[in-house]
């Protein structure tokens, strides 16, 4: 695949994944803690990729 679209597609996941860690704050923090870390990753990993910086 190309290397734009695995940035796009990580970004699009960090996206799921910042949408779980809204969802389920209030049932378990813990839980809600660890989306948003691999959120902030793959969100992150994304933009590398992408090469913007």
């Amino acid at each position: 695949m190309d290397t734009d679209l695995w940035g796009i597609l990580l970004i699009v996941l960090g996206g799921f994944l910042a949408g779980g860690t809204y969802t389920v704050w209030r049932a378990n923090r813990t839980v809600a803690v660890a989306l948003g870390a691999c959120a902030v990753l793959a969100v992150a990993s994304g933009v590398l990729r992408l090469g913007y910086f």
